[in-house]
């Protein structure tokens, strides 16, 4: 299989580019997924990481593959240079140019997929059938939905094991009970996310990287909030949809999990 014939795999298992590009149009949303690094031959093997970083572009190297699929865009803004010597994104495509390894990023369609990261993070908390914020053809982005009634202490713990991470924190009265979440993967608190999680009714909102005053108003609303790290929050679905598409890919393949950002 070549990276074109990996790309169409994706897009008809998970889900189109097109998906991403149609979010963009409708929402004024940025974003770059599809193939960004070509090299031309044919895929000896698939290495899986969330992130486009140096670990996993080393990582994708020693394990003698020649194509990183990732979930967060290997360009999204501007870059400058290629540098093997210096750090960051630069240097990884520089690694991935010099020893011949292709990048294919799925980024926002992803998210939204019928079963992507957004869904699993749904999953993930206890959720099963939703009211959704946005939504395209195929696809939604923003949850509300109704979980077994649990303390938020207990929730918090559930969380720090399904998730894998050690590093969620929890806003709010830990002994009041959550029955229904509203969750929105990545960096998903903003004012509209907060106008439909409590237009919802949901007593708990779920996200990463939210601001101190997002928080505050969340709380004083009488919503609970629970912080998930980004990588730990999107990880956790991103891994769900490898093990969906593994056995498809008729190459040999791994998932690269970065402990030291969950």
């Amino acid at each position: 299989m070549n990276v074109r014939q990996i790309l169409e795999l994706l897009e008809s298992a998970v889900a189109p580019v097109s998906l991403s590009d149609e979010l963009c149009a409708k929402y004024k949303m940025y974003d770059n997924s599809g193939i960004i690094v070509d090299t031309g031959e044919e895929v000896t093997g698939c290495l899986f990481s969330l992130d486009f970083s140096v670990r996993a572009a080393e990582e994708a190297v020693k394990q003698g593959y020649n194509l990183i699929i990732t979930h967060h865009p290997a360009i999204y803004g501007g870059i400058n240079r290629l540098d093997t010597i210096g750090d960051g994104k630069a240097k990884a495509l520089a690694l991935c140019i010099k020893k011949g390894v292709s990048v294919i990023s799925m980024h926002l369609n992803f998210d939204a997929a019928p079963e992507g990261i957004d869904y699993y993070l749904m999953r993930g908390l206890g959720g099963k059938q939703c009211n959704t914020m946005l939504t395209v053809e195929g696809g939604a982005y923003g949850r509300v939905y109704d979980i077994e009634p649990v303390r938020i202490a207990e929730l918090l713990t559930r969380i720090s094991s399904v998730f894998r991470t050690r590093r969620a924190v929890a806003y709010g009265d830990e002994n009041a009970t959550v029955r229904r979440v509203a969750s929105f993967c990545g960096a998903g608190c903003d004012g509209q996310a907060m106008l439909f999680a409590r237009a919802q009714g949901a007593d708990c909102f779920v996200s990463s990287d939210l601001k101190h005053h997002e928080i505050a108003e969340l709380e004083e609303s009488g919503m609970a909030v629970i912080e998930l790290t980004h990588y730990s929050a999107e990880a956790y679905g991103f891994s769900r949809i490898y093990e969906n598409v593994k056995r498809q890919l008729r190459v040999p393949s791994s998932f690269f999990y970065d402990e030291r950002l969950a």
